[in-house]
């Protein structure tokens, strides 16, 4: 698989089953999401269909097969947050290291570019020192990515014992000048990003 190209799409919520068999794991076994119990099938079906409401929900696949997913949700409900969205991803753990995040990130970022978001925020799980369930490898593929550590809210979450941190880091896609136009739902602009798809 490792030598398949890699495709990026939306994601619909028939993909459920096998996204959420992507990120059960990290639920399961690592403090990389502060979730503790895996949600079923049908509510993780509807966390797709609210994020495709307004953002982009992407899957990625390799030989037929999703691989990783990146979403893209409001940081906060005030309206002056509107040109601001939260980042996150997921890879299959079995795929890692293969390009999956990038494309993922890449295509995130050309939507919502496309939309007119001008911030992105990522918090990641931070472990104080070396931890069995959570390492910095995370932080440090957003910086990679381009994204800026601008700070550490410390002691937010508390799994298998142990409490964790949170890096924010943070990307700007676009100027911030005064009076920006409103935010595109994805809809907007998912047929010219998506030609056929």
């Amino acid at each position: 698989m490792s030598d398949a190209p890699i495709t990026i799409r939306p994601a619909v919520s028939e993909d459920a089953a096998a996204l959420l068999s992507i990120y059960a794991p990290y639920i399961l076994h690592t403090a990389i999401t502060y979730e503790y119990v895996v949600p079923t099938m049908e509510e993780f079906a509807g966390r797709i269909r609210h994020v495709l409401e307004r953002y982009p929900y992407l899957a990625a696949e390799m030989g037929g097969k999703i691989v990783g997913y990146a979403y893209a949700s409001a940081y906060g409900v005030r309206a002056a947050y509107g040109w601001t969205a939260e980042t996150s991803i997921y890879v299959d753990q079995n795929c890692k290291g293969l390009g999956i995040g990038k494309a993922l990130y890449q295509t995130l970022e050309a939507c919502l570019a496309a939309q007119g978001v001008r911030t992105l925020v990522a918090n990641i799980a931070w472990p104080e020192e070396g931890d069995p369930y959570l390492t910095r490898d995370s932080a440090a593929f957003h910086e990679h990515m381009g994204y800026e550590r601008v700070g550490t809210l410390r002691y937010m979450g508390c799994k298998f014992g142990r409490w964790y941190h949170l890096a924010v880091m943070e990307k700007y896609l676009g100027p911030h000048n005064m009076d920006p136009a409103p935010i595109l739902p994805f809809s907007a602009v998912r047929d010219k990003l998506f030609p056929g798809g």
